[in-house]
């Protein structure tokens, strides 16, 4: 009966884990992206511009001012919002007619800015599913050798478990900065699982 409570508690530990370690991972990713969110928009806060890309006091006005001189046919700058370098006189120098842009030109460089920021983030996913390959199987492995251990009353073993995933992993780990993060939370969270499987089954189950 006891090699039948251990097989389940080995099953549960190793398998079960594996569903518990993704939310883990999506949970980190999401605080994660939560901080990068609220650190773009308080950013964008201390330039003195909204999250839509418009100046805050004078500055907005200023832009609204000019977006209603855009859609008046007999302005003179509607010219100059579209692209203000060709106004320029021959002798006039670059810097006074930058100078004298709209408002809208440092929102098309945070636009720019933020394109660039996103393609980074979908080429750093892309790279990031390709680091730690092997880790489902891995972990399954590394859940029933904790499990097994605990219930064996030889917690000792953990640690030999531990180094030698983390051996294993070291190249890749040094090489590739961003999958120590994954690795510390994969470890963790897995370790973590199998133990209080295997501690809960021991109680309960085995005395």
């Amino acid at each position: 009966m006891n090699a039948l409570w251990i097989t389940l508690a080995m099953l549960v530990a190793g398998f079960v884990g594996w569903p518990v370690t993704a939310l883990v991972f999506g949970l980190a990713r999401t605080i994660d992206d939560r901080t990068i969110d609220g650190r773009t928009t308080d950013g964008r806060a201390m330039d003195g511009g909204t999250p839509d890309g418009r100046a805050l006091g004078d500055g907005g006005a200023g832009s609204a001012a000019g977006d209603a001189a855009a859609e008046d046919p007999a302005a003179d700058s509607t010219a100059d919002v579209a692209d203000p370098l060709q106004t320029a006189e021959p002798g006039e120098p670059a810097d006074a007619v930058l100078s004298a842009a709209p408002a809208t030109l440092p929102a098309a460089a945070d636009n720019a800015a933020d394109n660039a920021a996103d393609n980074a983030a979908d080429d750093a996913a892309v790279s990031n599913a390709r680091i730690l390959r092997g880790g489902a199987i891995i972990g399954v492995l590394e859940r029933f050798a904790v499990c097994l251990a605990i219930l064996a009353g030889q917690p000792v073993a953990i640690a030999y478990v531990v180094a030698i995933k983390g051996l294993g992993r070291f190249a890749e780990l040094k090489a590739t900065p961003v999958a120590a993060e994954r690795f510390i939370i994969g470890t963790l969270t897995s370790m973590l699982w199998a133990a209080g499987v295997a501690a809960l089954a021991k109680v309960l189950v085995l005395g």
